[in-house]
């Protein structure tokens, strides 16, 4: 007996037994419905044999037979009928399990999102990707047309989706674009940490997302409930389809506040703020000026993050500030880092210690938050060390700096273009998908391994675009990705440690040394940070003005 478990109140299996039974009892099933015909198979039991072994032991039974392939809507309700009426936990089964798999979706479909049911049933080791638009649509069979067609679908419309929509705009301005998202607002998320700091003011990163959006491009204010890559069509909420010739996915990724126990309840209050939320980083700095003494701990999740330094660039300005007004000497600054070193590229190791030296900050590696107590101002940590136990350590704080852990979003997790991890599959070099070659991706989402920043996705922007025009045009992709990334470290106010890298760790500064060392704090570097990043963001990134990311390109023969 093979049950695999859907919800808690569900299970489903393969063909059972007469004599699994007993094992279905034990195992503390109540009731079981058949969904596979009689005499589908030379080797199938009837159901008449389970029914009365079940009945031998006081479990229930419903036999609702459903012909392979063709699930009705009202099999569905009817099938939902049935879990209200029988007793749970239910053991449903058909000769795979996929018939009631598929039942279980199409009937919660009006109650669960369509990235929770896919997950479940995935977990479970069933595909619902043949039924993801009837349970987009509520759990109905929807009529199979288009509500819209485009040359390219953009997913997000953040800094990747709109710079690289305005980038193809430019190369072949005659397409039909679209740029899918839901929000109302977009954000210029690297000034966070400087709202954090007290620097930048958080109206000053945000600006109306209808406003951005490329001229004669689309904009479907939508969200994406499923993808169906063999038939090009991405499936928006309430079953609205959209086709395409080509897609550009580029939706960031999710920030998992619920992974850590208690953090939603207490964020905004208690001492607990993070810089990874518009409305949280105001409290950030009003935290920071208003503690005179105690402890204050950041913390960092385990890798991939988006801006793997910003986690210390909210440690460092905190620091800095505290410094300056003479209270230093009375607060404990603990650095909480899932991870084992202090930045991922060791040239800028040695700048970024002695920062940490100089505000008297204890390293603590190998360190993840896992709880908080926001009222009774405790965190609980899963402290693991290589060769050591696993343990869990609680600490008290006064202020308390969260990173949330990050995933790739539900939807794109559970999708065909995912890998193992969940992120969207691509090829690190041309960022077109490693198997749907109409189908590109960049930015926070994919499974290149480079830094997850904005300036990743402005290098990426081009790069995707050229490569976008070359299959347009007949050609294949010329325009390489050497995994840029920069992380503009915020060491003190006034001074920036401009970290440039690649794949690899290779450094790839923008500048001559005698201009901008990145390997040390400068006063350059702060400049380029809080006078020059800004407006380059809003008035060239996202309007496809690719100064000094202008694509690398190979000759193809």
């Amino acid at each position: 007996m093979d049950a695999r478990t859907i919800t808690a109140g569900l299970s489903v299996a393969p063909q059972i037994s007469p004599e699994d039974v007993q094992t279905i009892a034990d195992h503390g099933f109540r009731s079981i419905i058949c969904n596979r015909p009689d005499g589908e198979g030379m080797d199938q039991p009837n159901f008449e044999e389970i029914e009365a072994a079940a009945q031998a032991i006081g479990l229930q039974t419903r036999y609702q037979p459903i012909t392979a392939g063709k699930v009705q809507d009202e099999d569905a309700e009817a099938f939902k009928s049935l879990m209200t009426e029988l007793p749970g936990p239910i053991l449903a089964y058909c000769r795979t399990g996929t018939r009631s798999a598929t039942l279980w979706s199409l009937a919660v479909a009006k109650e669960k999102p369509v990235a929770d049911i896919l997950a479940a049933t995935q977990s479970a080791g069933y595909d619902m990707g043949g039924v993801v638009r009837r349970i987009a649509n509520g759990g109905k069979t929807p009529t199979d047309r288009a509500d819209a067609r485009f040359d390219v679908v953009i997913v997000g419309g953040g800094a990747a989706g709109i710079a690289v929509a305005s980038s193809l705009r430019a190369r072949q301005p005659n397409l039909e674009m679209a740029i899918i998202d839901p929000a109302d607002i977009h954000y210029y998320q690297p000034g966070w940490t400087m709202v954090g700091g007290g620097i930048f003011e958080a109206s000053t990163t945000a600006k109306t997302m209808g406003s951005l959006i490329p001229r004669g491009v689309h904009w479907i204010k939508s969200a994406v409930a499923a993808f169906e890559p063999k038939d090009n069509a991405v499936i928006l909420d309430a079953c609205r389809v959209v086709k395409y010739k080509r897609l550009i996915v580029a939706p960031g990724l999710k920030l998992d506040w619920h992974r850590v126990e208690g953090l939603v309840e207490t964020l905004g209050e208690n001492g607990v703020t993070s810089n990874y939320r518009y409305d949280l980083a105001p409290y950030t700095w009003e935290l920071v000026k208003g503690l005179k003494k105690g402890r204050a701990i950041f913390t960092q999740p385990p890798m991939p993050i988006k801006c793997a330094g910003a986690p210390q660039k909210a440690l460092y300005l905190s620091g800095d500030h505290w410094h300056r007004e003479g209270v230093l000497k009375d607060i404990d600054i603990q650095f909480m880092n899932a991870g084992g070193v202090l930045f991922g590229v060791k040239d800028y190791v040695p700048a970024l210690q002695s920062y940490m030296n100089r505000y008297k900050a204890e390293l603590n590696f190998f360190h993840n938050l896992v709880a908080v107590d926001g009222p009774a101002k405790k965190a609980w940590f899963e402290v693991k060390k290589p060769d050591e136990d696993v343990r869990t350590v609680e600490v008290e704080f006064d202020m308390l700096h969260v990173v949330p852990p990050q995933v790739a979003p539900d939807f794109i997790r559970v999708s065909p273009l995912a890998d193992a991890a969940g992120w969207v599959d691509v090829d690190q070099a041309t960022l077109r998908h490693k198997t749907y070659e109409n189908i590109w991706s960049l930015g926070d989402v994919m499974n290149a391994p480079n830094a997850k920043t904005a300036a990743a996705a402005r290098m990426q922007a081009p790069i995707v675009a050229e490569n976008v025009s070359d299959d347009i045009e007949g050609r294949s992709p010329t325009a390489i990705y050497n995994g840029y990334g920069s992380c503009p470290l915020t060491v003190e106010r006034g001074k920036i440690v401009l970290a440039e890298f690649g794949y690899g760790g290779t450094l790839l500064p923008s500048f001559p040394k005698w201009v901008i060392d990145g390997t040390k704090a400068t006063r350059a570097a702060w400049f380029l940070k809080e006078t020059v990043l800004p407006p380059f963001y809003w008035k060239a990134m996202l309007r496809g003005k690719e100064w000094m990311v202008k694509p690398e390109k190979v000759t193809v023969r």
